[in-house]
């Protein structure tokens, strides 16, 4: 018999007014995996997580954790998740372990238990040494290494990760990454939010793109980048060169949308790969008369496969809009 989703939705709506967040999101999250939600900013990602983690009721459609209901069964679906939010949930004025074995105590663990389970996780996360220092004196590396902490205090099989490492420097970045595939490995379910293409790239199995509250695309991060071809032609025009000129002399080239890169003067052109390619490029562009200082080719990215679904790139930042709504 086929297991079931660790997470499923089926149609699921919400409304905040007259602006619709979801609208008809049907999504299945397997157990045991990393499961990567993109979408730009108002897509519907922090409403889903809300929805899932029973801190919002759906205006229709149904989800599940673990196979119970998130309405009729929500005390039951809260044994069993953890949620790390945009922004760490904590108490500035207390110190990591006593953030710990507070949040222990509210999950129904006793002292005893609370306070273990609190010094387990201040060493796995690398935080013994801090941990009792008030958590005002942390940095943001290390206060969101003990967000993380708290939400795994009572052993939750699915945790639900909101933009988790949202305005973390690479290295603590890095860290996070580490400790979510940890996680993983250990078979908790993870459902990760993010607008870092490359974290969905590094952590998640599967990917949903979602849009306007509904899945546009999902798949492997693999299997989304071949849908719109496997290389990237990357064009650096000259200062005086002008952009439609080359997006017309390049069109006979691309196997899809001739995009704006991320510097000026940049031109980013889906192709097929083939030997000889760039020659004909620079030929053709030398033709039209157009100057470029740089052509390369790369493989397709998640940031592409976002660009080439939703008609626009990803959005740095916290999720502000829906925040708010919410």
């Amino acid at each position: 018999m086929t297991e079931s989703p660790a997470i499923a939705a089926d149609g699921l709506i919400k409304n905040y007014g007259s602006t619709r967040a979801l609208a008809g999101l049907d999504l299945r999250v397997p157990r045991g995996t990393i499961y990567g939600l993109l979408g730009p900013n108002g897509a519907g990602k922090t409403t889903a997580v809300r929805v899932f983690a029973t801190l919002l009721r759906p205006d229709g459609g149904r989800a599940q954790v673990l196979g119970r209901d998130v309405v009729r069964e929500a005390a039951r679906v809260r044994e069993s998740i953890g949620l790390t939010g945009q922004y760490a949930a904590l108490d500035e004025y207390l110190t990591g372990r006593a953030n710990l074995i507070m949040i222990g105590r509210l999950s129904r663990l006793s002292a005893a238990v609370a306070k273990a389970r609190a010094d387990e996780l201040l060493d796995r996360f690398g935080l013994a040494d801090a941990a009792n220092r008030a958590v005002k004196t942390y940095s943001g590396g290390m206060r969101r290494r003990l967000d993380l902490a708290a939400s795994l205090i009572a052993r939750p099989a699915v945790l639900f990760l909101d933009e988790p490492t949202t305005g973390l420097d690479p290295s603590a970045r890095a860290s996070v990454w580490d400790m979510v595939r940890a996680l993983a490995a250990d078979g908790t379910t993870l459902l990760l939010t993010t607008q870092y293409l490359e974290e969905a790239d590094q952590l998640a199995g599967r990917v949903a793109v979602i849009d306007s509250g509904a899945v546009i695309a999902e798949g492997t991060p693999d299997e989304l980048k071949s849908e719109i071809g496997d290389e990237h032609l990357e064009v650096t025009l000259a200062a005086d060169a002008d952009p439609e000129a080359a997006a017309i002399a390049l069109k006979p080239f691309a196997t899809g949308l001739i995009a704006p890169g991320g510097q000026p003067h940049h031109l980013s052109v889906p192709v097929s790969a083939s030997d000889g390619l760039t020659t004909r490029v620079v030929r053709a562009l030398d033709d039209a008369g157009v100057r470029v200082n740089d052509v390369t080719i790369r493989r397709a990215s998640l940031d592409d496969v976002f660009l080439s679904l939703t008609g626009h790139a990803t959005e740095t930042g916290s999720n502000e809009g829906e925040a708010d709504a919410a």
